[in-house]
């Protein structure tokens, strides 16, 4: 498997910077959460038992709300018979002129969130994000401090570091391409998928680099490759049948959960896949590169 390791740096190259560039040039779609703005869920229902309402389409809905006075309102359609409707921060007279208008529907929610709540919410999202990993680079060069010889215990909590970025970076390019070509929009819920993608992903990694350095202290293996090479395969059955254990629970909650954690679901799953892929496939080979790359240079 180590010796594959070009392999594997191909694909997370590829997949990190397609994500990469479709976050630079489509960007996330906000949600209120962090936009500020107001939020009008509505669902057209059946109106009796021998008769079916039918949701307008977006072209009629947006020129039923255009004459309203109401600046530009975004209409999107969510699940078989509901809209959603974004708009600037309203009144609640705005409100309902603006329910008023979508004629026989029922209003499912109604969010409303100032622009100023909106950025500090997103900068304390932000800064938790960079806090996690922080943290995590400290606990990882702590605990790894008596790991020894051939690589120092602070490399262990810079490759962690690459293989976080690996994981977050991808779902996040994902979403921005859903966000582009269906609407899809990003909200807190997002944030926490990601707060959890790096706990769970760091935990996989920490197993991995675990079974490494009691390897390394029991001189397993006839070379520092072979030793690492040993270890995957010590623990690579666990970490996937962990993995796919939560994956059956988040594909549970994805197909039959309901709307508002649909995509909160999607999230964890992508991070699962690929956290699990860092874990074993990225994180501990780097190891092998880096010290490869120190008997190179007269490092060791």
């Amino acid at each position: 498997m180590i010796k594959h390791r070009k392999i594997f740096y191909i694909i997370s190259g590829i997949l990190v910077a397609i994500s990469l560039a479709a976050f630079i040039i489509w960007g996330l779609n906000l949600a209120i959460d962090f936009t500020g703005g107001s939020l009008l869920e509505v669902e057209y229902l059946p109106a009796g038992e021998a008769s079916e309402q039918v949701r307008p389409s977006v072209e009629i809905v947006k020129e039923a709300v255009g004459g309203l006075g109401l600046g530009n309102i975004s209409v999107q359609p969510f699940g078989e018979k509901g809209l959603l409707l974004r708009t600037r921060d309203l009144t609640e007279e705005e409100h309902q002129v603006l329910l008023q208008s979508l004629g026989d529907a029922t209003q499912k929610r109604f969010d409303s969130i100032g622009p100023i709540i909106g950025q500090e919410l997103a900068r304390k999202a932000w800064t938790a994000i960079f806090l996690v990993i922080l943290m995590i680079v400290i606990f990882i060069a702590w605990a790894f401090r008596k790991a020894g010889r051939p690589v120092a215990s602070w490399k262990y909590g810079v490759i962690a570091i690459v293989a976080l970025v690996h994981d977050v970076t991808i779902p996040t390019g994902v979403f921005a391409a859903l966000g582009h070509f269906y609407h899809v929009e990003v909200d807190i819920l997002f944030v926490t998928a990601l707060l959890t993608i790096l706990g769970f992903s760091v935990h996989d990694t920490i197993v991995v680099f675990d079974r490494i350095r009691e390897n390394l202290k029991k001189g397993i293996g006839n070379s520092f490759e072979d030793g690492i090479e040993r270890s995957l395969g010590q623990v690579i059955g666990r970490s996937i049948k962990t993995s796919l254990a939560i994956l059956l629970v988040l594909a549970s909650l994805f197909f039959f959960g309901g709307e508002a954690t649909r995509y909160f679901s999607l999230t964890l799953i992508l991070g699962i896949i690929f956290g699990t892929y860092s874990s074993l496939f990225l994180a501990s080979p780097l190891l092998v590169t880096w010290y490869n790359w120190q008997q190179k240079n007269g490092k060791v």
